[in-house]
């Protein structure tokens, strides 16, 4: 009688829910940091979790870019590169998941994040083949790690006692390459961020030749620029840690001013190349200028005040000589975004555009544009204002578009007539009787003449203004009015240095700024 036996295969190893899905999240860790490791050793633009980031901004809608904005105001980067963090940490479990008995649906997925941050930064907009060796790097060691943990969790799933590496136990030689894999990521993206910052040294050094440097300076802020003392409201003069910060960089460019070079070309009778100590050794003015963003709402809080030390911008484009047909200054940033700036107003007479250097006593912080960024009073930010600057091409509004008006923005921006309410602060409760109204008015660089009050729609009364400094910045005002108990409404409107009313007539931010009278609601008891 034949017997037959049937030999039971083994089955195959599986992995436990934890440990697979543990695999891809130390694999794409490491990518990171791996990838911010060499970008911070070659080219800080170049890291790939950045360039994903920068990426998303590029193509996001701008009624998306403004709700960003609007929601979290200058915290929009840190929450987007968060979230990107969150999805990365998602799709990385879901691939473990799908990966407890074989690598490959991690590695595929691995493989594709890889080849997104090569993309990400090749069609990044300051792109150089140097620029390739981060987003490589990191695509390798993603794979490479996805693999070995794979294998040694694999192992340690069949015999977890079994001798392993150096007759280690294979569930601990598991459990310490996951460590090192965690360990070593943190630490090279550590390494990475602070070899990237390498401008505090340069910015010193800045900062100590423009205080030895011989500049014209603006006469002294006269007394009663601001009711900051008495009223607690907003000074004339804004800190730098103050001063308002938009711009789509997610990483601060990380610029030496011993490596700057401007380079003015396009059409124009000869190009020049400027360093800094090119424009050092020009005349150095000082300029109050008050700076407006396009996206600010009405009654928002995107405008500040500095003072600016540089080189006057009209004298450098007339040693350029643009030639006929040059009515735009195409100024493009070290990370390779562009503004556009009419050249007639740049070259118009009191106008005081700058090439900045210094920023209230001191170099420019590097998140405000160190070494050297635009100041051009008058113009809303986003066509006027860039930060580390590095080409002024001189072409035309027909032949260019820059960044945002590629994005449906208008392509001059000039800065409206508008004002805001700062007292009494909105839905707050005061006492009846007597209240103060106060707030900011700015019509760069037609400057302020008048701003009036009216509360729950009643006649118009002219408030206080304080000191003019000049057209190029703010004024701040103030006034008073009777109240009884109840719930209140107070509105206001300026009137610039010309005689023209602010618009009541409310507009969106889009396509070239905000208009509307702000209005404040509060209670008296």
């Amino acid at each position: 009688m034949d017997v037959s036996h049937t030999l039971a295969r083994p089955a195959a190893p599986v992995l436990s829910r934890p440990v697979a899905a543990a695999v891809p999240v130390l694999a794409v860790g490491a990518a990171l940091g791996a990838g911010q490791l060499v970008a911070g050793l070659l080219s800080p633009t170049s890291s790939p979790y950045l360039a994903v980031g920068d990426a998303v901004i590029r193509v996001a809608p701008p009624p998306v870019v403004e709700f960003a904005k609007s929601a979290f105001g200058t915290a929009d980067k840190p929450v987007l590169l968060a979230g990107t963090g969150v999805v990365l940490l998602v799709v990385a479990v879901v691939a473990g998941l799908a990966s407890r008995r074989s690598s490959v649906p991690a590695q595929v997925v691995v493989g594709v994040l890889g080849v997104a941050g090569v993309a990400a930064v090749v069609l990044g907009p300051a792109f150089t083949a140097g620029d390739l060796l981060a987003p490589v790097v990191a695509a390798a060691v993603g794979l490479w790690v996805v693999r070995a943990l794979h294998r040694l969790a694999l192992a340690a799933a069949v015999a977890p006692e079994a001798p392993g590496v150096r007759g280690l136990p294979r569930r601990t030689v598991l459990l310490g390459a996951s460590a090192a894999v965690a360990v070593g990521a943190l630490a090279a993206g550590g390494i990475g961020v602070a070899v990237g910052r390498g401008t505090v040294d340069s910015r010193t050094r800045l900062t100590q030749r423009l205080a030895a440097a011989t500049v014209t300076r603006e006469a002294p802020l006269p007394a009663g620029t601001d009711f900051a003392a008495e009223l607690g409201t907003t000074r004339f003069l804004t800190p730098n840690p103050e001063f308002y910060r938009i711009d789509t960089a997610l990483r601060v460019p990380q610029l030496r001013a011993e490596g700057w070079r401007l380079r003015v070309h396009g059409r124009v009778a000869r190009e020049l190349s400027l360093t800094v100590d090119d424009l050092l050794a020009r005349p150095l003015v000082e300029r109050t200028v008050t700076m407006t963003c396009v996206s600010d709402e009405v009654g928002g809080d995107l405008i500040s005040t500095a003072r600016f030390v540089g080189v006057e911008l009209a004298d450098v484009l007339r040693e350029a000589g643009p030639q006929p047909g040059a009515d735009q200054v195409l100024s493009t940033s070290t990370d390779g975004w562009t503004a556009g700036t009419p050249t007639d107003v740049i070259l118009e007479p009191g106008r005081g555009a700058l090439l900045a250097l210094g920023m209230n006593g001191e170099a420019l912080p590097a998140e405000h544009g160190f070494p050297v960024r635009m100041v051009v009073p008058g113009l809303y930010g986003y066509v006027s204002a860039t930060k580390w600057v590095t080409d002024l091409e001189l072409t035309s509004f027909a032949a260019r578009d820059s960044y945002w008006v590629q994005r449906g923005w208008g392509a001059r921006g000039p800065i409206k007539t508008e004002c805001r309410i700062d007292l009494p602060r909105g839905f707050s409760g005061v006492p009846a009787g007597r209240v103060t109204v106060a707030g900011i008015a700015w019509s760069q660089p037609r400057g302020i003449s008048r701003v009036e009050i009216s509360v729950d729609g009643g006649p118009w009364a002219t408030a206080e203004l304080a000191a003019e400094v000049g057209g190029n910045t703010w004024r701040m005002w103030r006034g008073s009015v009777d109240v009884g108990p109840g719930s209140h409404t107070v509105r206001a409107r300026a009137t610039d240095g010309l005689g023209h009313l602010q618009t009541e007539e409310r507009a969106d931010v889009l396509p070239d700024g905000a208009t509307g009278w702000p209005a404040m609601i509060f209670s008296a008891a």
